[in-house]
């Protein structure tokens, strides 16, 4: 059976829905003890955000009209399949005058694309190319 769309009365969802937050190995909120931990019973999956955990933040940003927010979200879940370097890399060169050219970005959203389905941060990433070449932000700034 399929749980009913999330919306505001499920926010936050720790309090208003916990039944439906798990971690990476599928434990619950109320498997996250202390007790747990010093047990040796967690580990840091399970204590990292989810992909789902994510998508179900964008489904209450839609539900209240906050698409730019639940993009956000989006993203955020696609990006929970880079590697840590890659997430720093991207911070880098999105910063104005650090990528040299809207090409160096363009290989870089498609490898998001091809290597991590991560279509929306390409996108993103896309988009942040052209904006920079009409701003002329490609130039290093120091």
């Amino acid at each position: 059976m399929r749980n009913p769309p999330l919306t505001a009365r499920n926010y936050p969802m720790a309090e208003k829905s916990p039944e439906r937050i798990t971690g990476q190995r599928g434990k619950s909120l109320d498997a996250l003890t202390l007790e747990a931990a010093a047990n040796g019973d967690l580990h840091m999956e399970d204590l990292r955000i989810t992909p789902a955990a994510l998508l179900q933040q964008a489904e209450i940003a839609r539900s209240v009209g906050r698409a730019s927010l639940a993009e956000n979200f989006e993203r955020a879940a696609e990006m929970t399949r880079l590697p840590q370097d890659e997430i720093m890399r991207i911070y880098e060169l999105l910063r104005p005058g650090r990528a040299r050219s809207a090409a160096e970005l363009e290989r870089m959203a498609e490898r998001f694309a091809s290597e991590y389905q991560a279509h929306r941060l390409a996108a993103f990433v896309r988009e942040a190319a052209a904006l920079y070449e009409r701003r002329g932000l490609f130039q290093l700034r120091f």
